[in-house]
């Protein structure tokens, strides 16, 4: 954190101070830890007393106390600790978030959004800018009206960078946290339908992303995937210059010849306007080669030098946790877990790295969960993608619960047989499938919508060396 004086924090949230005279707060200087969760409070912090759905933050004031916190944002007076208190908790997060970038000049704000790939972008993006400053990126997917202000929390002043990512649930959200974090580099990634069903349709979802490039300074640099249409489009709306990335002839920051190895790890020949170069990434999945692209521009952007660009992608490693998680067990079962998040673009993606990932006769398995927040298209993109499963030659797909069965029916209906795609009710009835039929060499993915939870099965899986360990036993 910046360090601000609890008197600085009234004057920017426009809060009232209780329980500490005006000079001492003056004298009292927040320069710890700012958090809304009490037990992450510590020395010289402040608390933010949010009130949730189920828990109202205030009661845990003597709880950040305890760990260190020297005051509290509050929405109402308390005893614990010196507060300054708002009528707007969220408001006043938001200004003190924003006067924490206006007072660090020498701050670059990156802001990243996409329907899918924000968080692998944004590991990526912040490993290769951490080899130059110190940077600072969201922990896991903080990219909320409340995600993307803790994120800034965390700039200090030697921090260089700080990487936003920013997710939408409507039309202005995007342009709301653009207010709290003004990039002066934005990504976009991506249009798929994640979130149709509350956007109303893909063309909303393009004009929510949009948002982010619309927001740019004159002098800023919007990074646009020359490959999806909807994103290619976005060069209209925006005052920015304007980098396209991509596979695509006219992209200015290029990648050719990509191969896949054994394990799905992507190389390709990088074309820039400062020069070429090989590049493999240690990652699995050929998706991650577009997001590859769009952190290569944001770099050299930045300052950095092509070839500090290329020695920081080729060591890069997932920073989040369930996104292309590969844990390789004892028995010689490989556990793909990327079930934090689900989308059919995202879930397009990784069937063709587990599919990539099969070479050499190694069985794939792909179990799948529901894909929530697809509305009327739900049915559709569920039966669509346990079709691709069969095209791609997935051996075997398990398809768990019942939004996500049409999966199951579309893989019978494209010409699977047998067993090969079977559905089961739950998490409990996979895994007891995977613990009898699963042998050394195969290879199983895990992929769903966050709220299925099949991450947790991943894990389970992961943790297990065959049908004979411990875990089965009890």
């Amino acid at each position: 954190m910046i360090p601000l004086s609890l008197q600085e924090v009234a004057t920017i949230t426009g809060g009232r101070l209780h329980g500490i005279p005006q000079a001492a707060a003056r004298e009292l200087v927040v320069d710890g830890p700012v958090v809304t969760d009490s037990r992450e409070a510590g020395p010289g912090g402040l608390y933010i007393a949010r009130v949730g759905e189920h828990q109202d933050g205030h009661q845990f004031v003597p709880a950040a106390a305890g760990l260190g916190a020297v005051a509290a944002l509050t929405t109402r007076e308390v005893d614990d600790l010196p507060c300054v208190v708002v009528d707007d908790i969220q408001a006043g997060m938001a200004a003190l978030a924003r006067a924490v970038v206006d007072r660090h000049p020498q701050l670059t704000v990156i802001g990243i959004t996409g329907s899918s790939g924000k968080t692998s972008t944004k590991d990526l993006l912040a490993s290769v800018l951490s080899s130059d400053a110190p940077t600072v990126a969201p922990v896991g997917s903080l990219n909320s009206e409340v995600g993307v202000p803790l994120t800034v929390f965390r700039v200090t002043p030697q921090t260089r960078y700080l990487v936003a990512e920013m997710g939408a649930r409507g039309i202005g959200h995007i342009a709301y946290l653009t207010t709290i974090a003004p990039p002066r580099i934005g990504i976009e990634l991506n249009v798929g339908s994640a979130h149709v069903g509350e956007f109303g349709s893909r063309e909303a979802i393009a004009v929510a992303k949009a948002e982010l490039v619309a927001a740019l300074p004159e002098d800023g640099l919007a990074v646009l995937n020359a490959d999806d249409p909807a994103v290619r489009a976005m060069a209209t709306r925006t005052n920015a210059r304007v980098q396209l990335v991509g596979t695509a002839p006219d992209a200015t920051v290029r990648a050719t010849d990509i191969t896949l190895d054994p394990a799905g790890r992507p190389s390709f020949t990088l074309l820039t306007p400062v020069g070429e170069a090989a590049v493999t990434l240690p990652l699995h999945g050929e998706h991650h080669v577009g997001n590859a692209l769009a952190v290569v521009a944001a770099a050299l952007e930045c300052g950095l030098g092509l070839d500090a660009v290329v020695a920081a992608l080729s060591t890069a490693t997932p920073a989040s946790r369930w996104r292309m998680e590969v844990v390789e067990r004892p028995d010689g079962v490989t556990v793909v877990n990327d079930a934090y998040n689900a989308n059919p673009d995202s879930m397009r993606a990784a069937l063709k790295a587990l599919a990539a990932m099969g070479g050499g006769g190694r069985r794939t398995w792909a179990v799948l969960g529901s894909m929530l927040e697809l509305g009327d298209e739900s049915t559709a993109e569920h039966d669509a993608i346990g079709r691709l499963a069969v095209r791609l030659n997935i051996s075997r797909l398990v398809v768990v619960g019942d939004v996500a069965r049409p999966m199951a029916s579309g893989a019978q209906h494209e010409g699977s047989w047998g067993e090969e795609a079977v559905w089961v009710p739950d998490a409990d009835a996979a895994h007891d499938l995977l613990a009898e039929n699963l042998r050394p060499g195969d290879v199983v993915l895990f992929k769903s919508s966050r709220d299925a939870g099949l991450r947790w099965l991943g894990d389970r899986v992961a943790a297990q060396s065959g049908p004979d360990s411990e875990e089965d036993a009890t």
